[in-house]
């Protein structure tokens, strides 16, 4: 018999986010996983640049630098990544979150990824992309992705969470390949260790514009393809809905079937329902146009274009409802 993937859950209600982290690290067996002075990179997911978007957004600070002192007693080359967005700079995004400060306190560098050196990879099905050289010279990946619901690819945690490792600004010109190119950044990156913030989820129209969930929650896995499935069977969604999902477990890089994965802690307890994300006409249509460089340019990255364009869609969308 094969052996299973292990997804480990711990509750923040009853103990603090550092103490639940830590149990989840050790039981994923961190220590076995980075050497002594091992040169980890960290990838928090930091998708929103303004504090009222970033609470629910993004990463918990207290989660990633819990996750960081686990490590930095094993290593003192530990690094925070993130790329630039479309309209928002990594560095702005590490501040709406509090990042900058906690950085400094516990001796972190922040690292944009847009700024460092960058090598070509294949990465099927577009071809040759470029990706930061610093994640594949690192001796160990590991990703913190927040636990969201997802308007394109219906659920974005461990996979999901590695688009933010393409360096390019404009990688939305991408998404015409998302599901595919997400299996393949996983293939590419291999995170050695998934550290899921679930302490305040989101559901509905994520991965920005959902609604806050405070799930207490702290998952944790060394199999990606695994703990994404399991969180989305707590939160009663369909792991067979999220594409990219099925493809990256369809290649042998993770498991995903329910009888090949091995649950533990209080799971049952925290079972729910989630609002599953929706994409209505405005989204296609963005998605179909992204793929054009022009339409990325003169469109999505004018704050004087984009933003009336916007505000009228959402303005729609309320008449309509």
């Amino acid at each position: 018999m094969l052996e299973r993937s292990r997804v480990v859950l711990r509750s923040t209600a009853d103990i603090s986010i550092e103490a639940a982290v830590r149990e989840c690290m050790e039981f994923c067996d961190w220590r076995g996983l980075v050497g002594q002075g091992a040169h980890v990179v960290v990838k928090p997911n930091l998708c929103a640049a303004s504090p009222e978007d970033a609470k629910a957004a993004n990463t918990d600070i207290e989660v990633c630098r819990s996750v960081c002192r686990v490590l930095l007693e094993k290593t003192n080359r530990v690094s925070l990544v993130e790329s630039d967005g479309i309209r928002y700079t990594a560095e702005q995004a590490y501040q709406a979150s509090g990042y900058v400060e906690m950085a400094k306190e516990i001796g972190v560098p922040l690292v944009n990824l847009s700024k460092t050196k960058w090598v070509s990879v294949r990465c099927a099905p577009v071809g040759m992309v470029e990706v930061p050289r610093m994640i594949l010279d690192a001796d160990v990946f590991i990703t913190i992705p927040v636990l969201k619901t997802h308007g394109l690819t219906y659920f974005t945690g461990a996979l999901k969470n590695q688009w933010g490792c393409l360096p390019q600004f404009n990688r939305i010109m991408y998404h015409k390949y998302l599901d595919q190119m997400l299996a393949s950044l996983h293939r590419i990156f291999r995170p050695g260790l998934v550290v899921m913030d679930g302490v305040i989820a989101m559901e509905g129209k994520g991965p920005v514009n959902g609604k806050p969930r405070r799930m207490d929650i702290i998952l944790a896995s060394r199999d990606g393809v695994a703990l994404d499935a399991a969180a989305m069977r707590l939160v009663g969604l369909d792991p067979t809905q999220a594409r990219h999902t099925v493809l990256a477990a369809n290649q042998g890089l993770g498991t995903m079937a329910d009888d090949g994965i091995e649950l533990h802690g209080e799971w049952q307890r925290h079972i729910t329902q989630f609002e599953p994300a929706t994409i209505d006409l405005a989204n296609r249509v963005e998605t179909y146009m992204s793929q054009y460089r022009w339409f990325v340019k003169y469109v999505l990255e004018k704050d004087l274009v984009y933003y009336p364009i916007r505000s009228t869609v959402n303005m729609i969308r309320r008449l309509a409802t």
